[in-house]
């Protein structure tokens, strides 16, 4: 991956008539995690939709390398893998259908992405027999199909025992070894050593 910088400043957030967060400023390197943490409604999920291009700034800049990330919305979305809430997979599908259909647009492996979060024996199950935990581990494979340097991670370990959240591990590893940056929204601990925090 080439290096790269993301760097926020001066951002502010409005939602539906309210202030979410103003002045807030960050930058994240090649190869760094930030966790986002905060009481509920503190606006980490807006902030990460507002990285990932979803809604707009109300106030400040984003930058990738120097320049106005969100200028080119298709290009941050191609460098950009957001998980948010809801787990986006289409329910009568298999799990591996789920998978190819988003390995047909960015390309990778859905056999390897399905063995990284250990859902091989499911892989010809529907999701919508799936359980919650299930769901989102199968949300979460999507990390593992072709590399793109952002990940923004809407509270990536609810619903997941202790085991899957251990199976992130390498996953964050391996992504960040390879230059790529986390920003993961938590309220509980996630296997990302040596990681920053952004409390908002």
């Amino acid at each position: 991956m080439e290096a790269a910088l993301l760097e926020a400043r001066e951002l502010a957030c409005w939602r539906s008539e309210r202030l979410v967060f103003a002045g807030l400023s960050f930058a994240v390197s090649p190869g760094e995690a930030l966790l986002l943490t905060g009481a509920n409604g503190a606006g980490k999920s807006s902030l990460l939709r507002l990285l990932a291009g979803l809604i707009p700034a109300a106030e400040g800049s984003l930058a990738w390398d120097g320049a106005d990330c969100l200028a080119d919305l298709p290009a941050h979305g191609a460098r950009t893998r957001y998980i948010g809430h809801q787990d986006a997979l289409k329910p009568a599908l298999t799990a591996r259908e789920n998978l190819s259909f988003f390995a047909r647009l960015w390309g990778g492996e859905v056999a390897a992405a399905l063995e990284a979060l250990d859902l091989t024996p499911l892989a010809e199950l529907p999701a919508r027999v799936l359980s919650s935990g299930q769901k989102r581990r199968l949300a979460l494979a999507r990390l593992a199909l072709a590399p793109a340097r952002l990940w923004l991670l809407d509270e990536p370990s609810v619903g997941l025992d202790a085991a899957s959240v251990a199976r992130l591990g390498p996953l964050f590893a391996a992504h960040r070894a390879a230059g790529g940056m986390i920003l993961a929204a938590t309220h509980l601990p996630l296997p990302l050593p040596d990681a920053r925090e952004l409390r908002l």
